[in-house]
């Protein structure tokens, strides 16, 4: 299986690293950024709307807007991993207590409501999609959002994610830092790009899917590849 799509423009937001050239950087060095994004501004946003933006929505919005600033209304394609696990584990543990529950918290811990506070924010009623996925994360968004291109111009693939709390560590993988990953499709402007399922014969050397593809949007790889358990993965090219 093998789609092709352009990507028009990126953006990438973790602790410390903003612009391509800290991104390089980082990557050359491997060094882990400090474990707590700096407060994303968004002033663009009002402020009592801003104040609902937790870390993972500040973070996922502070990589998207500055792609949209002159776009008034796009589809797009949300994902995450394993969503707002901080606040859903709060709000666990205040059942726990037999505290009653936040109706604020619990609007904001479903899986789509970066989507939908991103919407509010831009004004746009575009529709939107968000998904998780346990392997392959990436090449999984970047495959529903080239998919969506078959009818619309330009979609907005974002993926973002924060470290799970130490409770499900044990249980999980995930990046030890807060990131976001905002990605512009088009279907006719931008670098041509292929997405391809394969099957690798021998195993990756290690790196995270994150890793993998800021190594080739950063020009350091020729192609990302994402493994999965299964041996089967996608490469990006």
């Amino acid at each position: 299986m093998s789609l092709s799509f352009k990507l028009q423009s990126w953006n990438a937001l973790a602790p410390g690293l903003e612009s391509t050239s800290e991104w390089r950087s980082w990557l050359e060095q491997l060094c882990i950024p400090t474990p707590c994004l700096n407060k994303v501004s968004l002033q663009q946003i009002p402020p009592i709307l801003r104040r609902r933006f937790t870390e993972l929505g500040r973070c996922a919005a502070g990589a998207a807007l500055p792609l949209l600033e002159n776009i008034d209304a796009i589809p797009g394609v949300f994902a995450s991993r394993h969503g707002d696990t901080p606040l859903t584990l709060s709000l666990l543990e205040g059942i726990a207590d037999e505290q009653p529950m936040s109706p604020t918290g619990f609007s904001l811990a479903v899986h789509n409501a970066v989507s939908g506070l991103i919407s509010i924010a831009r004004k746009d009623a575009s529709e939107v999609t968000a998904i998780a996925a346990a392997d392959n994360l990436i090449p999984l968004a970047l495959l529903e959002a080239a998919t969506q291109l078959q009818e619309r111009e330009r979609v907005l693939c974002l993926v973002y994610d924060v470290p799970l709390p130490e409770l499900y560590q044990p249980y999980s993988s995930c990046e030890p830092f807060p990131f976001a990953l905002a990605m512009l499709l088009s279907r006719s402007e931008g670098v041509e790009m292929t997405l391809e399922q394969t099957r690798f014969q021998q195993k990756l050397d290690g790196s995270s899917d994150l890793l993998q593809i800021m190594r080739f949007l950063c020009e350091q790889d020729n192609s990302a590849r994402f493994h999965s358990e299964s041996g089967f993965g996608w490469q990006l090219s």
